[in-house]
Order: structure tokens, then C-alpha cells, then sequence
């Protein structure tokens, strides 16, 4: 009876929620969705954490969507939400890798300045052109394999196979990068190979403080020194890193470091802390369980659908969720590996993306044209959405899939949630009482609110 009284309470609190849904667009899930899953992950929870998690229900669902108003704020923010795995090739989920560092290294560039005030070129990724010949070699597994990477020669023949046709400065594989076209400048031969490891160190103990500066420049004695290792033939001036990777989003990256700062939260014992960091991760996981947040396509506007993306993310679940979706997902239970947690539902939400497409393309052309599109009062503005009888034939067609991404992602919360804290050593929540804000936080999140209701994005407005 108290199980069910406590259920019929959250419906009927989730269900204001939809009054206050529709602001300045639509963010992924909607305000609704986030808020929802918030929500209802807080009944997954163990007996030792939920009292806390239940007094505090209301700061963890209101507070679902401070990373949607954030993209009002800074231009850092979006790249945290989504990621376009899509663009880096063929099997990006396989050829990707899962730590940022070598991510960033891999697919960025590494410019080098000389005393004579030119510029050279370490390494560059550019995305390769595969002719019809490469294609069937690759689907047939024709490619090399190093059998002993001790063995540089050999190493530089399998790496530099078809380099000349892919990239005119480097090339990365099996976890190795041979610097091609400026190596006789920097070392005096006509090729070198370096780990990516040896670069993603070099990121990671020189370049990621620099994360959210404008440019990443070296200083030459960091420079030199890290060449010198490989035999450089001159010193340089300086150095700088270009970023090409974080602008197709970096949302799993992101889990990982939140998760680790959800941790250290539960460690602090600051509730505030703690409400924080559960709600906001919350949100990120909410993104990561939304397949058109896995794509470069990710409003259709590649293939003329545009709008999709608050079509299956934000109406689907306004009109559905209250009526037909089971939210009860169970206990929540502990992971044992967090990167390998979030980058499978990363590639989970992924393979949905094909599905979403095709299915809305196929009835855009069967659906009568003048019956796609409606429109309806909300807070006394009149707006353009896909009418009801489209709308419920897209969701039959989708078979129930948005109702288990949004499930999906409310066990995954309340795992993550549970995870963090055994992972502190299980602290003792019971005396936490309700957090009550403070004024600094309060002074903060009312200027987010302003910008928010502003209404320009910083960086891309992946929803609309």
C-alpha cells in the first residue's frame, strides 16, 4: 500500500512537471523526460541510501536539467552531451578510443614551430577516402597485422600501407602513429613511429589543464623534450595541439569523470555536493540513452527530416509516458566496470539510430502531408508540433523503443547513484538531512535561468 501510494504521488508530481516542459525549445528528453527518469531512479536505490535520496526528491528533479540551461552559458557545456561516433569511420565504435587523451591525440593535430619561423607538422589526422578497392580489401579482412611491433621496419611497412592515398602527414594504427610527411625535417627520416600511449601521457600531464582555453600551446623546453626523445635533428619554439575531436562531443568521456566526482562527493559527505553531482549525472545518462545523441546526423538534417530529434526525445514521451510506460526497473545494481558500463550504452543507443530514420522517413512518405503537422496552445503561445494520429503511428512503428530507453536509463541512474557510493566506502547517509541551498548557489543558478531564458546557445543546439 505505501509502495503504491508513493508510486501514484511521483505520477501526479511528474505530471505538473509536463506544464512546465516547454521552454525556449526542446533539450534532449525534454525537461519532462529528465525529470521523469530523475525521479523514479530514486526508488531503485538500496534501503541505506534512499531516505537521503526521498527527502531530497525535489532538488534531484527540478535540478535534472541544470546542464540543458548551462549550454545557455558557456560554450564548453554542449559537447558534454552528446557524442557523433558516426564520424570517425566505419567501426568508430571498435577504432575509438575510450580514453579522452588518446582520443583527442589521435584524431587532432600537433604543430610545431622552428627558429626560422616555420611551421611543421607532427602529426595530422584527416578523415581517409577509401576507393571501392580499399572498401573490399577492409570488409574482407585483407589488412596486415603487426605480428612483432619490437620491429620497427616492419612496423613502418604495415602502418605505411596506402599511406600516400589516405593522409599526407600521419597515419594511426594499432595503437602507433608514424609521422610521414614532416619527418625528414624533424628527424632525418622519411618516417617515425610513436605510441599513441606516449602522446596520450604527453596530453594528459602538459595539455588536459589547458582543456577549456581558446589554444593549447607547448613551451619549447616541454617540446624539445619530448622529441629529443625520438631524436629530433633541431629545437623548437614551441608547440601547439589542435583539438579536432571534442567538437563531435564528448558525452561518454564525460560520464566517467562525473561518476569519479559523484564518488569523491559520497567521500566529502556534503550533501549539497551530492545532490549536485547524482542530479547532473543523471542528466548526462539520460543523454547517453537517447540514440540521436550517438549521431552526426542528430536532427535528421542530413537526410531531410529535420526535427526528428525533439520528435522522438521530447513529444513521443509527453504524449505516452504518463499513460502507457512502466517506470519500476528494479533494484539498482553495481558496476563493476564504469567505462565499459558507459560506453556500451553508448553503443546501444547507437544501434537504434538506422531503425528511427528509416521509420520516420517511410511514414513521412505514406502519412497524408497535411496530417504530419499541427498546431497547439502551450503557455499561450501557439506552436508547430506532429499532430496526435502521426505522432502514435511513429511510436507504434518504434515498438516500444522509447519506453525502454527511458527505463533503460532510469535503472542505469540508480546504478550509477549506488555505484558511486559503495565505491566511497559506502558512507552513512541517514543523518543527511533535506539540503537546503545556499545563497551563492542560489545567486548562480538564478543567472543560469537568465541566460536560459535568454535563450541563445552556446555551441551547437543539438535539439531543434
Amino acid at each position: 500500500m505505501r509502495t503504491q501510494a508513493i508510486f501514484t504521488k511521483a505520477l501526479l508530481l511528474s505530471t505538473i512537471f509536463i506544464l512546465c516542459s516547454f521552454g525556449n525549445s526542446s533539450p534532449d528528453w525534454g525537461f519532462f523526460g529528465h525529470k521523469r527518469i530523475n525521479r523514479m531512479a530514486v526508488f531503485t536505490l538500496p534501503p541505506e541510501m534512499i531516505p537521503f535520496f526521498k527527502k531530497n526528491i525535489e532538488f534531484i528533479t527540478e535540478h535534472a536539467v541544470d546542464p540543458d540551461k548551462r549550454r545557455y552559458a558557456t560554450k564548453h557545456e554542449g559537447v558534454r552531451h552528446y557524442i557523433d561516433i558516426d564520424h570517425w569511420g566505419e567501426n568508430p565504435l571498435e577504432e575509438v578510443p575510450k580514453y579522452l587523451s588518446e582520443a583527442v591525440m589521435k584524431y587532432g593535430e600537433m604543430i610545431l614551430f622552428t627558429e626560422k619561423g616555420d611551421t611543421l607538422t607532427l602529426f595530422k589526422y584527416e578523415k581517409p577516402k577509401k576507393n571501392e578497392e580499399e572498401k573490399k580489401e577492409e570488409k574482407e579482412g585483407k589488412k596486415g597485422k603487426v605480428k612483432n611491433k619490437k620491429d620497427e621496419s616492419q612496423l613502418i611497412d604495415v602502418l605505411s600501407e596506402g599511406l600516400e592515398k589516405k593522409t599526407p602527414y600521419s597515419t594511426f594504427r594499432d595503437g602507433f602513429v608514424v609521422v610521414k610527411k614532416d619527418a625528414k625535417a624533424i628527424f632525418g627520416k622519411d618516417s617515425m613511429v610513436i605510441e599513441l600511449k606516449a602522446l596520450s601521457d604527453f596530453y594528459n600531464e602538459y595539455v588536459a589543464n589547458m582543456y577549456f582555453d581558446d589554444e593549447w600551446k607547448v613551451d619549447a623546453e616541454i617540446i624539445n623534450g619530448f622529441l629529443g626523445e625520438y631524436g629530433a635533428l633541431e629545437k623548437f619554439t614551441g608547440g601547439q595541439i589542435v583539438d579536432h575531436f571534442s567538437g563531435y562531443g564528448i558525452l561518454p568521456y564525460h560520464l566517467i569523470k562525473m561518476q569519479e566526482n559523484l564518488t569523491r562527493a559520497f567521500e566529502s559527505g556534503n550533501s549539497g555536493r551530492i545532490l549536485r553531482m547524482a542530479a547532473e549525472i543523471g542528466h548526462y545518462i539520460g543523454d547517453a540513452h537517447v540514440p540521436l545523441h550517438t549521431t552526426e546526423n542528430y536532427n535528421g538534417q542530413m537526410t531531410g527530416q529535420d526535427g526528428i530529434h525533439g520528435f522522438w526525445e521530447s513529444r513521443l514521451p509527453e504524449m505516452f509516458a504518463d499513460d502507457s510506460y512502466n517506470f519500476w526497473v528494479g533494484k539498482a545494481s553495481y558496476i563493476e566496470n564504469p567505462r565499459n558500463f558507459h560506453w556500451d550504452v553508448v553503443a546501444e543507443s547507437h544501434s537504434y539510430v538506422d531503425t528511427i530514420l528509416s521509420l520516420e522517413k517511410e511514414l513521412s512518405i505514406t502519412f497524408p502531408r497535411d496530417k504530419q503537422y499541427c498546431y497547439e496552445m502551450r503557455l499561450e503561445r501557439t506552436v508547430r508540433v506532429q499532430c496526435t494520429a502521426y505522432a502514435t503511428e511513429f511510436h507504434n512503428r518504434l515498438d516500444g523503443m522509447v519506453e525502454k530507453r527511458m527505463t533503460d536509463a532510469v535503472k542505469a541512474i540508480g546504478d550509477v547513484w549506488f555505484s558511486a557510493w559503495v565505491d566511497a566506502g559506502q558512507p552513512d547517509l541517514m543523518k543527511q538531512d533535506e539540503y537546503i541551498i545556499s545563497e551563492e548557489e542560489k545567486k548562480q543558478m538564478e543567472e543560469e535561468e537568465k541566460l536560459f531564458k535568454a535563450g541563445t546557445i552556446k555551441g551547437r543546439n543539438h535539439s531543434n
